[in-house]
This record gives structure tokens, sequence and C-alpha cells, in this order.
């Protein structure tokens, strides 16, 4: 906190010729003046207090999602928001880079051929949550891997979400909140330079048009190699307009459209051999740079009308209209263990093509029953995706054996190029979602609080196969899943302290069969074919008890102990030989978490996690029983800290920590844990202009970032040492 103190102290002996001087300042800014005798007595004004706050960078009180009633502190459940200061400081580029700024979230790879392999992956409290990734309140089965340039912060819910997100959401769930016009002017933007052949600017401008109206004009252009990675690189651009109308009136609208495209090189990583990945130089690459490519492509369009009635009664509509395209030619490693180093390559040609359309329609309102005070949000929400697939193509051709050791990236004579056919419609599959739900913050007295929320939705799911290669001994496959699923939580929150609470929850979410629309893949049998079409969805409960407080004039704790767990897991049924609700997982553990500011000068954002984690029940393989889930780390830490050593200059630093990860049920195959630092320093020139320096992998640290269990294992390396030089600035 600055304190700037102000005291006036006048002579009484004014001499008669400042007089005028005083007379003409006092007009020139028409301010009454009244004139003194020269022995008239001046009167000596009280000392005044004038307390100015510096801007907690890291530290958010409410959540963007309006389903959340109360305050971040108040409710009772694991939130952690990545803020836009944190995005900016810690040199993150990608969804990825930030979200490993909060521990409990691992990253796989996409299974076999299905249309998300190549895309974001993450898994929170060990259960896949790329069907739970929602920008602006909306579910986004795009296929690709997201940039940040248009990310205002990303929220991250820990713990089962049905009630706020429908179907999905077993471990959790991802807000990604976007740039939007605003009441406020200004011009920013960064240019950067860096190893790796890195260029990098970005533009974000508001404007105001009248006192009720702005627009903003958000854009990117990104071009590098990957650090540490022979022949693998990046291109992508992106921009995303948005115009708001009516800032100062009852009745706002906002209109914004949001556009990505990338244009990059496919890295499967490295398989396996005696359970780790290979040992070799993590830049030995083994794809074909003269044949592999992927190409993605984004266009999100979304209209919001808001009517606020007083200022406890809002009224909210959101339309949604969006196309992702994802095309790409592939070759992954394989074969490790058969006759090393020589390693077999297999290839895939993937293009899909996912349609949304959805509609939201929600009530804010505050009232009271008595002494009881309530904050409410009620809606209702329809969605429909439909994602188009020409897959399970392998590409013909001779597919020799590469050497582990000395790669050759050069497709030979006989590899045939690949020729996607017009017709994209192998594969349809289609997810409509109807819902409707209600959440309430009860405040019985400034001690005593509940949390409560339901949701109701009617999931049907659909998915046409083989509809280009139809012939009568293989026909054209129609099958569809149709779901009823209920899902609620109930938190009761106790303040200690009005700085300081306890709180239990207990919440479900349910996972039906079509909730990746086809995307994600078979995670477990998620599909809908004839085998799972008349499953149930898996359920998933989880009980939560933490404690949050807000210390040192903005730093906010949390902690809290939990436990999940994941019944009617579809698996083989030892029994029949048949998919079955015969699965069950558990996860328990423990999180840690700190955002905020400790001094004027020292910001931090971190957090730990411990998860203990254990197949129950494994259908017809009894050896896995007691085994560790994969995608799940014992351990996970992470931390970033900034702190300011003079007016002009901020230093900052990184350290990221994960343990081991298997990949597999059978914990035959894991992915070593590793230990990575980063460093950053800005330096001030003014109010407008500064520049950054951001090292990543200080230590050039060999590790893997994402891993999966297809194709007997691969995993990706991650990006070598990097350094960049951004000069950022604001007008």
């Amino acid at each position: 906190m600055e304190r700037e103190v102000v005291q006036k102290n006048l002579n009484q002996n004014i001499e008669l010729a400042m007089k005028p001087v005083a007379t003409a300042v006092a007009l020139l800014f028409a301010t009454p003046v009244v004139a003194m005798a020269a022995d008239e007595e001046v009167p000596t004004l009280p000392e005044t207090t004038v307390q100015v706050h510096k801007e907690n960078k890291y530290k958010v009180e409410r959540s963007a999602n309006q389903k959340f009633t109360s305050s971040l502190q108040d409710t009772p459940k694991t939130i952690s928001v990545i803020t836009e200061d944190v995005i900016k400081d810690s040199g993150s580029l990608t969804l990825q880079d930030a979200l490993r700024t909060t521990p409990g979230i691992t990253f796989g790879v996409g299974e076999g051929g299905s249309g998300g392999a190549m895309s974001d992956r993450p898994f929170i409290r060990g259960y896949d949550a790329q069907s739970s990734i929602f920008v602006d309140g909306f579910r986004d089965l795009a296929t690709q891997n997201r940039e940040v340039f248009a990310i205002e912060r990303v929220e991250v819910i820990k713990g089962p979400g049905g009630a706020f997100d429908g179907q999905g959401s077993a471990g959790g769930s991802i807000n990604i909140i976007t740039k939007k016009a605003k009441a406020d002017s200004f011009t920013s933007g960064t240019i950067g330079i860096g190893t790796d052949s890195y260029r990098r600017a970005t533009f974000d401008g508001n404007y105001m048009l009248g006192d009720e109206a702005a627009i903003r004009l958000v854009g990117m252009v990104h071009d590098a190699d990957t650090p540490g990675r022979d022949n693998v690189d990046v291109k992508r651009w992106g921009f995303m307009p948005s115009l708001t109308l009516g800032l100062t009136g009852p009745t706002t609208a906002t209109v914004s459209w949001y556009h990505m495209q990338t244009d990059d090189m496919p890295d499967r990583g490295f398989p396996f051999l005696n359970g780790e990945p290979i040992h070799v130089s993590k830049d030995n690459f083994f794809g074909y740079t003269n044949r592999d490519y992927q190409k993605t492509r984004a266009d999100i369009g979304t209209l919001e009308l808001k009517h606020a009635f007083s200022d406890d009664v809002v009224l909210r509509n959101i339309s949604r209209y969006g196309v992702s395209e994802n095309k790409y030619v592939m070759t992954s490693p394989g074969g490790a263990a058969a006759n090393f180093p020589f390693l077999t390559r297999t290839n895939h040609a993937r293009s899909v093509e996912t349609t949304t359309i959805a509609n939201m329609t929600d009530l804010s309102f505050a009232f009271s029953t008595g002494s009881v005070k309530h904050k409410m949000n009620a809606g209702v929400q329809i969605a429909r995706d439909v994602t188009y697939q020409y897959r399970n193509v392998n590409v013909t051709g001779v597919n020799p054996l590469v050497n582990a050791y000395d790669p050759d990236n050069r497709a030979p004579a006989g590899v045939a190029d690949v020729v996607f056919p017009d017709d994209k419609e192998n594969n349809r599959s289609a997810t409509l979602s109807k819902s409707i739900y209600a959440f309430d913050s009860i405040e019985f007295n400034e001690k005593w609080l509940l949390n409560a929320g339901i949701r109701y939705d009617k999931f049907e799911s659909q998915r046409h196969t083989n509809m280009l290669s139809a012939t009568p001994t293989s026909p054209e496959v129609a099958v569809k899943s149709d779901d009823g699923i209920f899902n609620y939580q109930l938190g009761v929150v106790y303040k200690l302290q009005p700085n300081g609470n306890i709180y239990a929850t207990y919440a479900t979410s349910s996972v039906p069969v079509g909730i990746s629309n086809g995307v994600t893949g078979p995670d477990n049998s998620s599909e809908v074919a004839l085998n799972t079409q008349d499953l149930d969805p898996e359920r998933v409960k989880s009980f939560e008890v933490g404690t949050k407080w807000d210390v040192l004039d903005g730093l906010a704790l949390n902690a809290a102990i939990f436990h999940t767990k994941r019944t009617d897991t579809r698996l083989t049924n030892a029994a029949t030989g048949l998919l079955d609700n015969v699965g069950e997982t558990k996860v328990k553990g423990v999180e840690f978490g700190a955002a905020g500011r400790i001094t004027d000068q020292w910001n931090v954002f971190a957090g730990y996690t411990y998860m203990d984690s254990e197949q129950v029940k494994v259908g017809n393989v009894p050896t896995n029983k007691g085994n560790q889930m994969p995608t799940v780390a014992r351990h996970n830490a992470s931390l970033w800290t900034t702190y300011q050593l003079l007016p002009q200059l901020t230093v900052g630093g990184g350290a990221f920590y994960l343990d081991d990860v298997y990949v597999n049920v059978q914990n035959t195959l894991k992915v070593p844990s590793y230990l990575r630092l980063d460093a950053m320093a800005a330096y001030k020139f003014d109010e407008r202009v500064s520049l950054q320096l951001n090292v990543q992998n200080l230590t050039d640290k060999r590790y893997f970032s994402n891993s999966g269990a297809s194709h007997g294992g691969l995993a990706t390396v991650a990006a070598g040492r990097f350094a960049f030089l951004s000069l950022n600035f604001k007008f």
C-alpha cells in the first residue's frame, strides 16, 4: 500500500503581488478564489491521507461464471484462476503453457486415430477433461491446441462439476474467459524475438465509440521452431474483434468473433522401451518432413444480451455458433521392443470438422426470506454438436524402419501422399444436450453459508459410420444413446473470521456414452457403438473439506482434502466378454494453493497436489486391481513468483515439478518425473513501454510433457531451453 500525505500550510503574510497570480490560476481552472487581506488569519487545513492500492495481479475475487453466486472465497470448491498477468509474466503462449502453473493437471496424447489425437487433452485430478473445456461458459469440442492471445483469464474448477457443466467434468473443468470490448480506451501489444527462430506479435486495442459503445480488436501472429526438436515448427495467426453496446445502460449487447489458424509439424514423440521413453537425443524426430502436417482452423461467433432490471435482478442470453477444423497427416514411431534401435513407422491421416450451435438463458437474482439472504442463478441451455470425420486411413506405400539414433526424416519413394475426399462424411457423430439448472448461495448469518446447485440434462448422442465405404456386406451403421442425467452439489461454509473459513462439499458428475462426440477417441469406450449404446453413464462422486483465507492485504490461501470415486466405468466384463459398467476407480488427495500479493513488490501464484489413485474394479483383467490410475502424478507442484527490485525492474521465476506418471492401466509404462525451472526479468521504461525477457527450461531438461497408451505408448518430448525478448507497449 502506498501512502501519500498532502498538507497545506498557508503563510499569514501573503504578499499582495501574488494575488493576481492566484486569481488567474483560479479563473483558468474555474475554481472560485477569495482574496484575503495580508493581515487576515489563514486557517491551517487538516492533514489528509490518500491511500492508493496497488493492483493485485494474481488474485481474483469472483468467478466470471455467473453460476458461482458467491465470491471465490465463499465458494466451497477448489478453483484456480490463472490471470492474464500470470500468463504474461510466465511467458505462456498456449493454453497448456498456462495450465502448467496450477497443480493437479497432467496432459495426454490422443488415442489411436481419433480426431483428438493432436489437440489439447488435459486430465484434472486423474480424469480426462478434453470434453470439459469451455469458452465463456460453452463447451468447446474443437480439436486444436489453443492459444492465449485472446484470453482474459482461465478458471480451473477442480472436482466433479456435473451441476455446473452438465455431462462430463469427472475430475473438473476448464473455462476460458475471452477478451471483450469494455468501457476503456487503450492500444497495447507485444513484439517478440527469440531463440529457435521465434517471432511473435500481438495487438490489443479497445476504443470507445461515444459514451455507450466500445470496440475491441485483438490479434496475434506467431512463427517459431520447437526448441530442442529437429524439424518441428509451429505457425499460427488469429484475431478476435468484439463490440459492446449499452455500456452504461441497463441493457447491454456484446458480439464477438474468434478466428485462429495453425500450420504445424505434428510431433508424436518417442515410443517406450523397458517401461520408459527410449533414451536417445531429445532432438530426434521420427516423422516425415516432406509429407507430415497439421492444419487447424477455428471460427466462433458469440452474441451476449444482458438486461439489469435492478441491482439484484439480471437476465442474460448468450448464443454461440462455431466451426472448427483439424486436418493432419502424422507419423508415429513404435515397435521399440521388437528390434531396437530400429523403429517402425505408422502413418495416420485425419480430417475432422465440428460444428457447434448453443444457446443459454439465465437469471441472476438476490432476495431475502426473513433474515436469510439468497443469491440465485437459474437457467436453461441447449447445445448441438456435429462432428464429421474422414478417419481410419492408414497411408499406403512402403514404410521402412528408422534408426532411433540417426533418423531419416524424408519420406522415401513409394510412400503415398494423402488426398482427402471432398465429402468428409465417412463418420458423423452428433450430440444434443438440453439442460435446466439452479444455484443458490444462502447466507443464514455472518457465520454460516450454504451453497447448493442442481442440474438435469437430457443427453442424446448418435453416430453414423461407414458412410462412404458402405457395401452390402459392410453396411452403414447407425447407433444412438439417450440418457437423462441428474447431478447436484451441496456445500456448507463456516466463516471462522471475516477473512477465513472452513467448508465441506459433496458433488456429483456423470459421463454418458457419446460425450466425446467422436472427437477424443475411445477413452473408456466413450464413443457410441453397437456394444456401448445401451450402457449407463459412468457416475462420479466427490467429497471435499477445505479452508480459504485472505491474508496480508492481498494474498489468498487455500487447502483442501478430497476423495473422488468413479463407478460404473465401462470395461470388459469377465463373465460375458462384453463391455459393461463394471469398473471403478478412486482418487484421494490434498491440495494447497496461494495466489496474490505478499508485499507491494512481491507476487506469487503457487500450488501443490498430492494424489493417491487406485483401480478398484478392473473388469476382466484382475492383475490390474490395485494399480495406480494412468495420467495421475502422486506429487505435483508449481510456483511462479515475481519481485519488484526497483521501480523500473521486476524479476521472477518459476519451478514446476511433476512426479512419475503411468501411461497404461498395467503400470508397465511410465513417464519419469521432472523439475523444470523458468526465469524472467522486465524493465519498465515508463508507464507505456517495457521490455521483458523470459527464459524457459533454464537447465535444458529432457522431459516429456504429454503421454498416452496408443501404439504401445508414446510420450511427447517437451521443448528444450528457450529464451525470448518482448517489447510491450500500452498507450
